[in-house]
């Protein structure tokens, strides 16, 4: 994409313990680093994080109270990242962290383990933030590109954080499906094959939308006279 970086149940209900409210988003999000690998000085090597993942689980299912706390705990920072992806503001990022934990804590009993478990809660956690987006388009709240004037540098650099805040305007303007794709590929640094998985699509599908969602972007961007303010030249 030229020059620019595109770089972002009811088998539960019976023991009637609400989940744990994540406390990540008021924390504050550390974008470095997020690329969905596990953080080692915290939980330890792979192997041992997938014991007591499957321990806690186990636990959970069988009423213990404490066990999805640790479970919130232990990644409730990885999916406060995601979120933030989806939405900049901290109380709508902590509410849309809160609803993947809800989600996933009454979906425990569908987990089969054939994959690590934060793969299973950021598959949740991005039709989380799909969803949001579909609700957010029904508002069309956009913001005024004209007035972005900071993403260019007095000596022509640009400015990173400038020109991530514009982007991350751009793909708003996308409808869900192909600002999905994009977040996806372009900021969490997703595969087609992944993103197929994640989204119940097919491989073919995911680089169609991608490839829309993209000419799209240029256009919006060309059209806004955006393209220099970017680094986007050709």
């Amino acid at each position: 994409m030229s020059s620019i970086v595109l770089q972002q149940s009811a088998s539960h209900a019976g023991h009637g313990v609400e989940p744990p409210v994540p406390r990540a988003a008021r924390l504050g999000v550390d974008e470095r680093g997020d690329s969905g690998k596990l953080n080692e000085k915290d939980v330890g090597d792979e192997a041992a994080v997938a014991d007591t993942d499957a321990q806690d689980i186990q636990a959970c299912l069988e009423g213990d109270d404490e066990a999805y706390a640790r479970i919130v705990k232990r990644y409730e920072r990885d999916i406060a990242r995601q979120m933030h992806r989806f939405d900049r503001a901290p109380a709508a990022c902590e509410e849309l962290v809160q609803e993947v934990f809800v989600q996933a804590y009454f979906s425990l009993d569908r987990f089969r383990g054939d994959a690590p478990f934060l793969h299973w809660l950021r598959r949740i956690a991005t039709r989380v933030g799909y969803h949001h987006w579909t609700r957010q388009s029904r508002e069309a709240r956009q913001v005024p590109l004209e007035t972005w004037d900071g993403a260019a540098e007095p000596d022509g650099s640009i400015d990173p954080a400038a020109a991530g805040a514009l982007l991350h305007e751009l793909f708003a303007r996308l409808p869900p499906k192909e600002r999905l794709v994009l977040t996806l590929l372009h900021i969490e640094e997703c595969g087609t094959e992944e993103i197929a998985e994640r989204m119940g699509w097919t491989r073919a599908m995911v680089k169609m939308r991608a490839y829309r969602a993209r000419k799209k972007i240029r256009d919006i961007a060309e059209r806004e006279k955006l393209l220099e303010k970017i680094g986007w030249t050709s």
